[in-house]
């Protein structure tokens, strides 16, 4: 497996394109619809947010999925379509613009929203802008920047990720784009995501894949603690690579399972470091815990802390943050088996063994911490499970970006 270039157009038979409709007022250079067509019908699967109040985007692309196919999604940024008038006819005025320029049906168009939440979404301006966007589609890097760039709202740069594997003796390429910076919380899925690969797959294994894919990425990141009402990951795969369908859990399936979880840990990844007004984006690694499931609890209430993103935020050492986080988990554990590390590209430090400080360099210390990537090494001493989750630390931008957010 290796990375590629080409983004959610890495993959045979896909191209995409992204403009400014109107759906953003604020400012005409920015990017607000975008389009990603398939050559060719593809099996599709989707995970959606945990969020009891849901978009009227995620109800018409449920029912758009009953089938386990798709051939497009379309998706803006600037409104979330969510506790809005008209939101699931709106939704599915979208669908039907795009299905009429591509020459499909309705139900084979999925559909996605992002931006502020109770407000009509502009839906003439998607229904004129389509027929400028369709003609615009391509499969090139440049038209995946420019979908990805269509699909962002506070993010302050694209995330967009490409793999290349082999399966079945065939050459497989996925890609993907996504876009996440505040509202993310572990609980699936944390952003919109769009996931395309050309691998032969049946609909009831690509939906497995997804699943088991999204537990160890989207929902091992947290930046504020919100679970928004319009996450959706979303994936669609051709089948144009030529390998034999993949329809059990074969060893083609790991393959494509084992690079699936690696185009989605890095756009994950890219989410986490992007956290609205973050300065550091923080790994937490838990290991020697009882099992994975405790090591995942655990990690993912230290990334989750405010006290603890505050100390990463100001370089402070204060691994104390880090213990009580642990001991709120909801886990039972043995704090006075418990070591606790800090480390960057500036070195590693150890900060508590077997439950208690250690005397430290504390310049050393904020050296480490002042790196923009930082890990927080966390030795449990009950078992051989382990597990990785990503953060980011809390800022004063932070207030500032949602303190006006409408505005």
């Amino acid at each position: 497996m290796k990375e590629i270039t080409g983004g959610v157009c890495a993959a045979q038979g896909f191209r995409a394109a992204g403009i400014h409709v109107g759906v953003k007022t604020h400012n005409v250079n920015k990017k607000d619809l975008a389009l990603i067509v398939s050559d060719v019908d593809c099996a599709a699967a989707a995970v959606f947010t945990t969020n009891v109040v849901k978009a009227a985007p995620i109800h018409v692309t449920k029912a758009h999925l009953t089938d386990g196919k798709a051939r497009a999604v379309i998706a803006n940024s600037g409104n979330a379509n969510a506790c809005a008038p008209q939101g699931e006819e709106n939704a599915q005025r979208m669908c039907a613009a795009a299905a009429a320029a591509i020459g499909c049906k309705a139900e084979d168009v999925l559909v996605c929203s992002t931006g502020v939440i109770g407000q009509t979404i502009k839906i003439n301006v998607i229904e004129e802008g389509v027929p400028k966007l369709y003609p615009l589609l391509e499969r090139s890097e440049a038209a995946s920047d420019a979908a990805a760039h269509a699909i962002m709202t506070t993010d302050t740069v694209k995330k967009e990720a490409a793999v290349e594997t082999t399966v079945g003796g065939k050459t497989v390429r996925m890609g993907g784009i996504a876009k996440g910076s505040g509202m993310i919380h572990p609980n699936m899925g944390t952003m919109l995501c769009f996931l395309t690969t050309d691998c032969a797959i049946s609909p009831e294994m690509i939906h497995e894949a997804l699943l088991e894919t999204a537990k160890v990425s989207f929902n091992r990141i947290s930046v504020d603690g919100d679970t928004s009402t319009n996450d959706t990951c979303l994936v669609l795969a051709n089948g144009l690579a030529g390998n034999a369908e993949i329809t059990e859990k074969s060893e083609d399936y790991y393959a494509f399972l084992d690079a699936l979880k690696t185009l989605c840990v890095k756009l994950a990844r890219m989410m986490a470091k992007d956290g609205e007004g973050a300065k550091h984006l923080i790994t937490c690694t838990v290991t020697g815990a009882r099992d994975e499931a405790q090591a995942e609890t655990i990690a993912k209430s230290v990334i989750s802390s405010t006290l603890t993103k505050a100390a990463i935020f100001g370089c402070d050492a204060n691994w104390g943050r880090v213990l009580c986080a642990m001991g709120y988990s909801g886990e039972q554990f043995d704090p006075e088996k418990v070591d606790v590390a800090f480390a960057s590209s500036a070195g590693t430090i150890s900060v508590c063994e077997k439950g208690r400080g250690l005397d430290f360099d504390e310049d050393l210390a904020k050296k480490i911490l002042t790196e923009d990537e930082v890990t927080i090494a966390i030795t449990m001493g009950e078992g051989s499970g382990s597990c990785t989750c990503w953060g980011c630390d809390i800022t004063y931008d932070y207030i500032k970006i949602n303190g006006d957010y409408r505005t």
